[in-house]
């Protein structure tokens, strides 16, 4: 397939879209906050330096499958589409690995790639793998990729890893906790992109029902999850928020039922509407006003997140230069 043929609507693209106007204002937030620790940067340049990321690359090729034309075309079609769709310019490798779970990952900082889970592959239909390859362009899209990479990094390294030499690493851990917060947030800036690329927002939480149920979503009931979605958010509203963190600790992803209460809550701003449309503002084009929020918003991330920081490690400037120490340390001959 080629040109418009594979796309939800022919002809139809977010040209030059500025995914500023997208983004959750958890995302923004947690971003603006994680951006302004002390040292972070530093943390991120140094996992990248060791070689870490390169390695994550060649595990890729040497494990899974790389889909193109000639490999699994009709999936590798609805990979590239989400990128015709968001107007960017190039479309990353994709890969196939067998994995027991239903899950899809963006990686590389500079050059990104995908790696989608064979059981998220067998388990939905074409419209809902189009879902989740838009979810995976949204990354892409939204500079998210960076952060996620290093996420992927420490995770990877496991708890031997994490757990050699404490207390020294014990800041690595409060890095690897920031950073699944940010994750999380920015999950749900990637919803709202799925949702315009596939024209469908409905579409999407089929798709987290199903992924969510572990099932084929033709067997289970959209109305009855989207009715939970909104019972959850009524009933959220009365939960602390140290709450709601524990809900989801340690985990890269929301609650599939969280996310769709979400996603539904921007649909009814008219958001959607609007930007699918084409009314929305153009890259480099960003509102003040939207700024202004997310400068408003940090301010609660900042604390948090730096406030991990200040109990490992007495402040968190200090955690950062420890962090890079450590990492200069135990793993620089890795």
């Amino acid at each position: 397939m080629s040109g418009d043929d594979d796309l939800p609507v022919p002809g139809y693209r977010l040209k030059e879209l500025d995914p500023q106007i997208l983004r959750h204002p958890a995302d923004r937030a947690a971003t603006a906050a994680l951006a302004s620790i002390p040292g972070i940067n530093t943390i991120v340049r140094r996992l990248s330096e060791l070689g870490y990321e390169r390695a994550l690359r060649q595990n890729l090729l040497a494990s899974a499958v790389r889909l193109s034309q000639h490999q699994l075309p009709d999936v590798y079609d609805l990979h590239r589409s989400a990128y015709t769709t968001l107007d960017l310019p190039r479309t990353p490798e994709l890969y196939l690995a067998a994995f027991p779970t239903s899950n899809a990952v963006t990686i590389g900082s500079s050059d990104p790639l995908v790696l989608v889970h064979s059981q998220l592959i067998d388990q939905l239909d074409g419209p809902q793998q189009r879902v989740v390859f838009a979810h995976e362009a949204a990354h892409v899209l939204c500079d998210h990729v960076l952060y996620g990479t290093v996420l992927q990094i420490i995770l990877s390294m496991g708890g031997s890893v994490l757990n050699k030499s404490l207390p020294t690493a014990l800041p690595l851990m409060a890095v690897k906790n920031a950073l699944l917060e940010w994750s999380r947030a920015a999950e749900l800036t990637s919803d709202r992109v799925a949702a315009l690329v596939v024209q469908d927002p409905l579409l999407v939480c089929r798709t987290l029902l199903s992924i969510s149920a572990g099932t084929a979503a033709d067997r289970l009931d959209l109305g009855a999850f989207l009715a939970q979605a909104d019972d959850y958010g009524k009933q959220s509203r009365g939960l602390g928020l140290r709450t709601k963190i524990n809900l989801e600790l340690g985990s890269t992803h929301p609650l599939s039922v969280r996310r769709a209460h979400e996603l539904m809550d921007w649909v009814k701003s008219g958001d959607y509407d609007r930007i699918r449309d084409g009314v929305y503002p153009k890259r480099g084009e960003e509102d003040p006003d939207v700024r202004a929020e997310a400068r408003a918003a940090a301010d609660h991330y900042r604390e948090r997140f730096q406030g991990a920081f200040k109990d490992v490690a007495g402040q968190a400037e200090g955690a950062a230069k420890t962090v890079t120490d450590w990492l200069n340390k135990n793993l620089g001959d890795r």
